[in-house]
């Protein structure tokens, strides 16, 4: 017999009798649960709810069971951010001739896109789990696509990071004929690189939002344009630290682009949830750090256009802006997972928005029409 965590989720069991064979009594099934003479019988009684505190769950359980999802994810979630922000600062620094932020971002790009795929594999528990993943493509699975996306991604960005590395090392790495190949590759790598990003950028939103958790389900076409601009703050930041201020031009428009998006996205995510499923974003521990990233964002938008310029005013904006963009990755994930503990988040929203199907004269589909 095999023995698991989820155990304590069930009811305990009746000893079984023994003994010599006996009849059994057939039962009424038209008097049992509802009375009406249907074969099925109620499983629970009717729940009366009069006050929100007094509601209760089957055995006291949640309502949703909460992924387990930990730091590991949240930590994923920010680099990757980074990750995706920086690959398409590298390609613009590419373009435009600026050597300098070019190589911060795409070493920045291969080494958050590293340590965060590692976060993944560390979360999964075993890294077999990270190739069996990439057995299958599934378009309709944003973590099936995710896992495609970040192996992509991360193959174009260690072409490129090794370029960079050959190049700050006057070509002294001992590459041989793969030299040649990797400069033929820079092109496609950089392609493949920029055209990924936003994906990448996005897709973690998308994954959370088609869960089953109230407050990320409530928020679901908000997330990704979070996510987004949380990305783009964050790598504009990581470049204002690691770039000089006469290259870190487009680092800065695209962290003050960044900041104005993730404070627009997350206001207007609250405002379209269920007082309920907002609860958690505003409340207890994940309420406290996406309080301090909405601070920190700010502070840090303001540094990158008042005094983006200096290295040390640009340096010290780029750092509250990273923290900002982890804040909220963080602050996010937690707050999902704080949603299933109460069950009033789960059910009230329910009735609320068939209360408004009903009001709006929605009748006849299988929502209203259920029990």
């Amino acid at each position: 017999m095999s023995v698991t965590e989820f155990d304590a989720d069930r009811p305990p069991e009746q000893p079984r009798r023994r003994g010599g064979k006996r009849r059994r009594r057939r039962r009424d099934l038209s008097q049992v649960g509802m009375g009406d003479g249907s074969r099925e019988g109620a499983v629970v009684e009717d729940v009366e709810i009069e006050r929100a505190d007094e509601f209760d769950s089957y055995y006291g359980r949640p309502v949703v069971k909460a992924p387990p999802w930990r730091a590991p994810i949240a930590a994923y979630l920010f680099l990757g951010g980074v990750a995706a922000g920086s690959g398409m600062l590298a390609f613009g620094a590419q373009c435009t001739g600026r050597p300098q932020l070019r190589r911060a971002a795409r070493l920045t790009a291969l080494g958050t896109a590293g340590v965060g795929t590692l976060a993944l594999i560390e979360d999964l528990g075993r890294p077999e789990r990270f190739l069996n993943m990439m057995r299958t493509v599934k378009i309709t699975s944003p973590m099936s696509m995710g896992t495609w996306i970040v192996g992509g991604f991360a193959s174009a960005s260690g072409v490129l990071a090794a370029l960079e590395v050959d190049e700050m090392t006057g070509r002294r790495v001992p590459l041989g004929a793969l030299r040649s190949l990797l400069g033929a590759a820079e092109i496609p790598a950089s392609l493949t690189q920029v055209a990924l990003a936003p994906a990448l950028a996005s897709y973690t939103g998308a994954l959370l939002g088609n869960t089953v958790v109230p407050t990320w389900e409530a928020g679901r076409g908000h997330l990704s344009y979070l996510f987004v601009s949380s990305a783009s703050l964050a790598a504009g930041g990581a470049a204002m630290i690691t770039t000089p201020a006469a290259e870190a031009g487009p680092a800065r428009l695209l962290a003050t682009a960044g900041v104005a998006g993730d404070v627009v996205s997350m206001h207007r995510m609250k405002a379209s949830m269920h007082p309920l499923e907002a609860e958690p974003l505003e409340t207890g521990r994940p309420g406290t750090m996406l309080r301090w990233a909405e601070r920190l964002a700010i502070a840090g938008g303001l540094g990158t256009l008042l005094g983006g310029r200096n290295r040390v005013v640009a340096a010290a904006s780029g750092a509250a802006l990273l923290t900002a963009s982890a804040l909220t990755r963080f602050g996010v994930l937690h707050a999902g997972l704080e949603s299933v503990k109460d069950p009033r988040r789960v059910i009230e929203p329910q009735k609320a928005r068939l209360a408004a199907r009903r009001a709006a004269g929605i009748t006849d589909d299988a929502i209203t029409t259920a029990g």
